[in-house]
C-alpha cells in the first residue's frame, strides 16, 4: 500500500495533468468560438440588459419576502415555490464553557465532539 506522501504526490501528478489538459480544451474551444463569437455578443447585448433587470427584480422581491417571513416567524409556500423559516441557531462559547467544565466536571457528561476531518489544498505555486 503506497504510503500518504506516495498518494499526494499522485494526487499533485493528476490535478498537474488535468490541468494541462483543461487548459488544451480551452484554447481549442476559444478557435471554434471565433468563428461565432460575433453573433453570441450581438446576443448578448440584446438579452444582458434584461436579465439584468430581471435578477434586480427577483433579488428585491426575495429580500422583501424574506424579511416577511422572518417577522411572521413561519415558513409560507405557494405552488412550487416556499419561503422557509429556521429559527436562529443556539451557539455555545467552547472556551468559556471548558473554562467552566474545569471548576464543573459534572457538565462533562453533555459533551459531545464530533468525527476529525480531512480537507485537501493545493498550495499555490506563484505564492
Amino acid at each position: 500500500m503506497p504510503t500518504i506522501i506516495e498518494q499526494l504526490q499522485q494526487l499533485a501528478e493528476l490535478r498537474a495533468a488535468e490541468q494541462v489538459t483543461r487548459a488544451d480544451y480551452e484554447q481549442r474551444r476559444a478557435e471554434i468560438l471565433k468563428a461565432v463569437q460575433a453573433e453570441l455578443d450581438a446576443l448578448a447585448a440584446e438579452y444582458e440588459p434584461l436579465l439584468e433587470t430581471a435578477g434586480e427584480r427577483i433579488a428585491a422581491l426575495q429580500d422583501d419576502i424574506k424579511a416577511a417571513v422572518a417577522e411572521a416567524g413561519q415558513s409560507v409556500r405557494h405552488g412550487i415555490i416556499q419561503a422557509v423559516y429556521a429559527r436562529g441557531r443556539t451557539t455555545w462559547d467552547t472556551k468559556g464553557l471548558d473554562a467552566y467544565a474545569e471548576e464543573h466536571p459534572e457538565v462533562q457528561a453533555f459533551r459531545r465532539e464530533g468525527k476529525p476531518s480531512v480537507s485537501i489544498r493545493m498550495k499555490d505555486e506563484g505564492a
